[in-house]
C-alpha cells in the first residue's frame, strides 16, 4: 500500500485513461436518466504537478504536457476537447511557457462532468490519501467517499441504485497476481451488474502477462469487451512503464470508431521512441480482428 499516484499523475497512461473516461461519461449524458460513476482506487482526486513528488519524475511533461497546447487535427479535437477543457479549467494561466500546475485525477474529472442528477462513489484504501480525498469532496452531496479496499466495492457496491453506471478499476499493480485479481473482480462485478460499463486499466511493461490476461477475459463469456492500448516506448526495457491498456466492457457503440481516430494521434504525439504503437481491438463481441497502428 505504498503506491502514490502523484509521481505519475498526468503521464501518457493518464491521458489515455482519462480521455476515454471523459468520452464515456459524455455518452452517458445523452440520456436524461441519472447514472453513477464508481472509482474503486480513487487516489486523492487532484494532483499538484509543481510538487516535489511530481517534479521528481516529471512524467506529466511527456503526457498532458505535450498534449495541452498541441495543434489538434480537426478529426481529433472533438474527442479530446472535453478532457482538455477540464484540465484547462484547473489551470487558467496555462500557456506555451508551461502553466500546468494542477491535474485532475479521475474523481475530479468525473465530478466536473456530472449533472445534478448524477452521483460519484469514490473508494480509497491508503489512509493518508483517503483523508485528502475526503477533504476534497466533503460537503458535496453528489459525492460519496469511502475508506475501503476498492476490490470489495466490486461486490458490495453494485449494482448502483440508479441502475446505470460506469465503474473505473485502476489498481496500483503493486503486488503479484494483480492481472488475475482484475479479471476475477470483473467476473464478480459483472454477475451483479451485467449492464454496467467497466473501464479496467492495466500496465504494459517487460514481463507483464497481458496476453494471458486477455485470454482470461475472453473466457468470462462477457458479450462485449473492447480493448485500447498505447505503448510509447520499447517494451524490452527492464524497468518502467512502456505503455498501458484499457479494457472497456459494454462500451458505448460510438467508442470503437472514436478510438480508431484517437489512438493513432496519441501515438504520434506521445511517442518516446520508434517502437511506439497504439490500437484497439475486440476481446469479445463485435469483430474479432485487431485494429492497430504500428504493430
Amino acid at each position: 500500500m505504498n503506491y502514490r499516484h502523484i509521481y505519475h499523475a498526468g503521464n501518457f497512461a493518464d491521458v489515455l485513461k482519462h480521455a476515454v473516461l471523459v468520452n464515456v461519461i459524455r455518452y452517458f449524458e445523452r440520456k436524461e436518466a441519472a447514472f453513477r460513476v464508481l472509482d474503486t482506487h480513487a487516489g486523492i482526486g487532484q494532483y499538484d504537478l509543481s510538487s516535489g513528488e511530481a517534479e521528481r519524475t516529471g512524467e506529466w511533461r511527456d503526457g498532458i504536457g505535450r498534449l495541452i497546447d498541441a495543434d489538434l487535427p480537426d478529426t481529433v479535437a472533438p474527442l479530446l476537447a472535453p478532457y482538455l477543457d477540464c484540465v484547462r479549467a484547473l489551470n487558467p494561466n496555462v500557456g506555451p511557457d508551461g502553466g500546468i500546475k494542477s491535474y485532475p485525477g479521475s474523481p475530479r474529472l468525473a465530478r466536473m462532468l456530472l449533472r445534478k442528477q448524477d452521483r460519484l462513489s469514490l473508494m480509497e484504501l491508503h489512509p493518508v490519501d483517503f483523508e485528502t480525498l475526503h477533504a476534497a469532496f466533503e460537503g458535496d452531496y453528489q459525492v460519496r467517499t469511502t475508506h475501503l479496499n476498492g476490490w470489495l466495492a466490486l461486490a458490495g457496491h453494485l449494482p448502483p441504485k440508479e441502475r446505470r453506471g460506469i465503474v473505473l478499476v485502476d489498481p496500483p499493480f503493486e503486488e503479484p497476481g494483480e492481472f488475475d485479481r482484475l479479471a476475477d473482480g470483473l467476473a464478480k462485478a459483472h454477475r451483479r451488474f451485467a449492464t454496467g460499463t467497466y473501464l479496467l486499466w492495466y500496465p504494459i511493461k517487460n514481463g507483464a502477462p497481458v496476453a494471458a490476461f486477455h485470454q482470461k477475459l475472453k473466457e468470462l463469456a462477457i458479450p462485449k469487451i473492447l480493448c485500447a492500448e498505447l505503448v510509447v516506448r520499447s517494451e524490452r526495457d527492464a524497468e518502467g512503464l512502456a505503455g498501458s491498456g484499457l479494457v472497456i466492457v459494454n462500451p458505448p457503440y460510438t467508442l470503437a470508431g472514436e478510438l480508431d481516430i484517437l489512438l493513432p494521434y496519441l501515438k504520434t504525439c506521445l511517442a518516446q521512441d520508434r517502437f511506439a504503437r497504439a490500437g484497439s481491438f475486440w476481446i469479445a463481441g463485435e469483430t474479432a480482428h485487431e485494429k492497430e497502428d504500428g504493430r
